[in-house]
């Protein structure tokens, strides 16, 4: 991008120099507006912070307690130095934004991650008009195309019901920050109890103690006088995060039906080689289509692509649209279940060998 642009790409992260501010910027500056809590947007050591109200509750619990954070709501506009910054719902997770950026007639939006379905739990994503967007591309390429999340919901539950009359727990991974919230919301507790690791429990109760309901579970308790023995999973589900998978915490589950809830479940050979017993494509990112028509509903001339498929991406931008699609590098990864090696598709969408 020129030098004289609103937004720049620093080795420091996002920049405006005009309001000397970075968004999700991934090494320490003194002002960081942060689209969303997860970890590879919302890191430590920024002086200030400004983010969504509902990402304060997982920041404190991430970040520490004491973290100087300025929080406001969507569509709410703060100046610095003559620069507009507002957030507007971005549909990734609870408190997800995308962040526009105005000055002088000229505005840009940095989107952060998100998707336009609407899960139900996150606010549903908004397009804002701009003139300049820069735009994840976890999965910008046409094989990456959702189910309708009511059909998934259906699949997980029937699968949870199969295993329970078979006395056989259900242990499906989700991301803690997004992904559980977002199944433990659409889970048919007539079938049978819900538990959750203690990563997903804590960020729960981050969210009840602030005033976001989220559905209770039993917190999986490993020692002392109210252990959970392996009698009280056989009809269970258990959500837990992807650091779960083949570790001793998990033993105590047997026998138990692996499941993984993620974007990459839409590839051949990805249950395989994480050895799960089903795969169920639920992503918090957009897919291909959603790429596509977030990008054109916003007008904007100019695009930048980050992380994910970006070359592909930008490449298909730039020639079946009219915008100047770029490619930008960023520290951005993607996280938990939804960081996967993007090497593992070609151009055409076939899976190679990883």
């Amino acid at each position: 991008m020129a030098g004289n642009s609103l937004l720049t790409f620093s080795s420091k992260g996002i920049y405006c120099e005009q309001a000397d501010v970075y968004i999700d910027p991934w090494k320490a500056v003194d002002k960081a507006i942060i689209t969303h809590a997860h970890s590879d947007h919302a890191r430590w050591g920024m002086k200030h912070y400004l983010a969504h109200t509902l990402s304060e509750p997982i920041m404190r619990l991430r970040l520490g307690q004491d973290i100087s954070l300025q929080t406001m709501d969507y569509g709410e506009s703060v100046y610095i130095n003559g620069v507009e910054f507002s957030l507007h719902p971005a549909g990734h997770i609870i408190g997800s934004s995308q962040v526009r950026v105005a000055y002088q007639g000229e505005v840009w939006v940095v989107s952060g991650d998100y998707k336009i379905q609407d899960d139900g739990v996150a606010t549903p994503f908004e397009a804002v008009s701009c003139h300049s967007f820069i735009t994840e591309s976890t999965f910008g390429l046409p094989v990456y195309s959702w189910p309708k999340q009511e059909q998934v919901m259906e699949e997980i539950n029937h699968w949870w019901a199969d295993n329970a009359s078979r006395n056989v727990a259900s242990l499906i991974i989700a991301y803690s920050l997004g992904k559980a919230q977002r199944v433990l919301a659409h889970l048919d507790d007539s079938i049978g109890p819900i538990f959750s690791h203690g990563a997903v429990a804590n960020t729960n109760d981050a969210y009840n103690d602030f005033g976001v309901p989220i559905r209770e579970t039993f917190k999986v308790v490993a020692q002392g006088p109210d252990k959970h023995t392996k009698k009280d999973f056989r009809k269970a589900i258990i959500i837990a995060p992807p650091s779960a998978i083949g570790s001793p915490w998990v033993k105590r589950f047997q026998p138990f039906s692996l499941g993984i809830a993620s974007g990459w479940m839409a590839l051949r050979g990805t249950r395989r080689r994480r050895a799960a017993d089903r795969g169920f494509v639920l992503s918090d990112h957009a897919d291909w289509k959603g790429l596509k028509e977030a990008i054109i509903a916003t007008g904007a001339e100019n695009v930048y692509a980050t992380h994910g498929y970006t070359n592909l991406f930008a490449k298909w931008l730039n020639e079946h649209t009219s915008v100047n699609a770029q490619v930008v590098e960023t520290l951005f990864s993607g996280e938990g279940d939804e960081q996967e090696s993007v090497t593992t598709v070609t151009e055409n969408g076939k899976e190679v060998a990883s």
